[in-house]
C-alpha cells in the first residue's frame, strides 16, 4: 500500500514540475524584437524586390504558394492546382475561410486584382517581369481561378511563393487607396502591421484571425532598423533585441565568446559581385572587364575581410541554384594578364573610374577598399563612393547612374537561376539598363519556353559561358549569413533565403 502511495506521490509530483515548467516558459514575455539594417521602404508587394521588405513582409502576407524553411513548396492560399500544359492554363482551388487583417475576405476577386495591377500596361513595378508569363486571370467562381499563360514558365509556382507573387486585398485598396496601403498593408499572414515609423520600427502583432493553426506562439515581433552594426550589436548584447540579422563577420567572434549569445551561420542563395555599366566608357571594353576581374585577388578577400564566410562563385547565382555549373572555371587572381589586356585595350591610366556602393553596408566598403588597392596595383585608379540605400537601388542603378563600377547584390531568392538571369540581362528589365547580347537573350528564351529541366540546364550552361566572355560583372562570393541570437529564443531557424518563418518561436524566461 505504501510503494502505490509513494508511486502516486511522485507521478503527481512529476505532472506538477510538467505544467510548472511549462507555465514558466510561456510566462515569459512572448515578445520578439529582431535589428535589422534596412527599412522597408514601401510596403505595397509590386512596388518593391527587396530583401529588407521580404524578411519582414513574410510574416505578413502569402502567396497561393508557400515555400516553408526546408525550402519545400506547399500550398498556402491556395489548397491545391493542376496544370493544363496543351492550354497554357493553371487552375487554382483557393483556401476558404480566409481572412485579411482588415476583416475582408479572402476570395478569387483579390487574386485577380493582385495581378491585374502587377502586369497592368502602365505598370513600373520591379517584379513585372518574373510574371510576365501571365497574360490573364480569370475567375472561375469565388474560390477558383484560371491563369491563363502566353508561354511556360518553370518557375512560376515557386515565383507565387513571395514577394510581387503575394495576395493584396482588393476591397481594402480600393477603399483606402494605393498610397494608404504604401504605410499601412494588409495580408493574410500570422503577424498584423500595428506601426510602421519610417526608419525607425516595424511592430506586428499575432493575427488571431489566421487560417493555420496553431496560431503563433509570439504575441508581438518588433524590427527595429538599425543600419549601423555596432549600435546593433550593443543593442543585442544589452538584451534590447532578441536577434541580430547581417552580423559582420568582424564582430562574429564578440558573439560566440557571449555566454548569453548564439551565432548562427547558414549558408545564403544572396550572391555579391562588382557590376560593370557596359555603354560608359571604359567598362563598354570587355577587355577592360575582364582586365578588372582579374586584378582583383577575391580568394584573398574571403579570407581576410570576410573571415572565410563566404563562398567563391563563377557565374552570378548561389550554389544552391538550379543552373549553377560547377565546371565553369573561376578567373583566379592574375595581374600579370590583367595589364597585358589592359595595354591590348588601349586604356587611358590618367582616368578615374567611379566605385559606388550602398551606405550602410559596411562590410562592403572594406571589400572596396581591398579592391582599390589591387586596382592600382595594375594601373587603375578608382574613386569609392557610397549612397543612400533607397537612392542606389531606385534611382541610380535602374537608370544607369550608378558609374562604371558598382556593388550589386542578388537574393537569388527562387533558387533558380532564370529569376537572376531574366531579371539583370534582358533587355529593358528594371535593373538593366545598358546590357544586351543576342546570344544570351536566345538562351534566356530557350530556358523559358520548356519544362524540361534537362533542356533548361543545358540552356543555363551554355549561357554561364556566353556571360563569362562578356563580363557584365565580376562575380564575388555567395554569402554566409551570420545572426546573433539571444539563448530566450527558442524554436528559431535561421531562414536560408533571408525571409523570417516566426510562427513556431517563443520566448523563454
Amino acid at each position: 500500500m505504501k510503494f502505490f502511495k509513494l508511486k502516486w506521490i511522485s507521478l503527481f509530483m512529476v505532472l506538477v514540475m510538467g505544467i510548472f515548467s511549462s507555465s514558466t516558459i510561456f510566462a515569459a514575455k512572448q515578445h520578439l524584437t529582431i535589428g535589422v539594417p534596412q527599412d522597408p521602404q514601401n510596403w505595397d508587394p509590386m512596388d518593391t524586390f527587396r530583401m529588407a521588405w521580404s524578411a519582414i513582409a513574410t510574416s505578413v502576407f502569402e502567396g497561393l504558394v508557400e515555400r516553408d524553411l526546408d525550402m519545400e513548396i506547399k500550398p498556402a492560399l491556395a489548397e491545391s492546382w493542376e496544370a493544363v500544359t496543351a492550354e497554357k492554363r493553371i487552375r487554382f482551388h483557393l483556401r476558404k475561410g480566409v481572412k485579411f487583417h482588415s476583416g475582408h475576405d479572402f476570395k478569387a476577386d483579390s487574386v485577380k486584382y493582385t495581378f491585374d495591377r502587377l502586369l497592368a500596361k502602365d505598370s513600373k513595378s520591379p517584379q513585372k517581369g518574373n510574371y510576365s508569363a501571365i497574360t490573364e486571370v480569370k475567375i472561375i467562381d469565388d474560390y477558383t481561378v484560371d491563369f491563363m499563360l502566353k508561354e511556360i514558365d518553370p518557375v512560376l509556382i515557386v515565383k507565387l511563393s513571395g514577394y510581387g507573387g503575394v495576395i493584396v486585398p482588393k476591397a481594402y485598396i480600393e477603399e483606402k487607396g494605393e498610397d494608404h496601403f504604401d504605410s499601412y498593408p494588409v495580408g493574410t499572414g500570422p503577424f498584423k502591421v500595428v506601426q510602421y515609423v519610417r526608419d525607425q520600427k516595424v511592430e506586428l502583432e499575432r493575427f488571431n484571425g489566421y487560417w493555420k493553426k496553431p496560431i503563433a506562439k509570439l504575441e508581438k515581433v518588433t524590427f527595429r532598423i538599425i543600419p549601423e552594426p555596432s549600435t546593433r550589436l550593443a543593442e543585442l548584447q544589452t538584451g534590447n533585441i532578441d536577434i541580430m540579422t547581417h552580423v559582420p563577420v568582424s564582430q562574429s567572434d564578440t558573439i560566440a565568446a557571449d555566454k548569453n549569445l548564439e551565432l548562427v551561420k547558414v549558408d545564403s542563395p544572396t550572391v555579391y559581385s562588382l557590376r560593370f555599366n557596359t555603354d560608359q566608357k571604359p567598362t563598354d571594353n570587355v577587355k577592360v572587364r575582364e582586365a578588372i576581374g582579374l586584378a582583383i585577388d577575391i580568394d584573398t578577400i574571403i579570407e581576410t575581410v570576410l573571415k572565410g564566410y563566404a563562398r567563391r562563385i563563377n557565374s552570378f547565382q548561389s550554389k544552391l541554384s538550379f543552373g549553377y555549373d560547377p565546371s565553369l572555371p573561376i578567373r583566379t587572381y592574375n595581374p600579370k594578364r590583367a595589364k597585358q589586356l589592359l595595354k591590348e585595350a588601349g586604356y587611358d591610366f590618367n582616368q578615374t573610374l567611379i566605385m559606388r556602393s550602398t551606405a550602410s553596408d559596411t562590410t562592403f566598403k572594406e571589400i572596396a577598399q581591398a579592391a582599390q588597392l589591387y586596382l592600382k596595383q595594375v594601373g587603375i585608379k578608382t574613386k569609392f563612393e557610397t549612397v543612400e540605400t533607397n537612392v542606389f537601388y531606385s534611382d541610380m542603378i535602374p537608370h544607369g547612374k550608378a558609374g562604371q563600377i558598382y556593388r550589386f547584390g542578388w537574393g537569388g531568392w527562387t533558387l533558380d537561376f532564370d529569376n537572376t538571369a531574366y531579371l539583370l540581362y534582358h533587355k529593358g528589365e528594371h535593373w538593366n539598363p545598358d546590357f544586351y547580347d543576342e546570344e544570351v537573350e536566345r538562351l534566356l528564351s530557350m530556358e523559358r519556353s520548356t519544362m524540361d529541366q534537362k533542356i533548361r540546364k543545358d540552356a543555363f550552361n551554355k549561357l554561364n559561358k556566353r556571360l563569362y566572355e562578356l563580363v557584365p560583372e565580376i562575380p564575388l562570393y555567395q554569402r554566409v549569413d551570420v545572426l546573433g541570437v539571444s539563448k530566450r529564443v527558442k524554436n528559431y531557424r535561421a531562414p536560408v533565403d533571408g525571409r523570417q518563418r516566426l510562427e513556431a518561436v517563443y520566448m523563454a524566461k
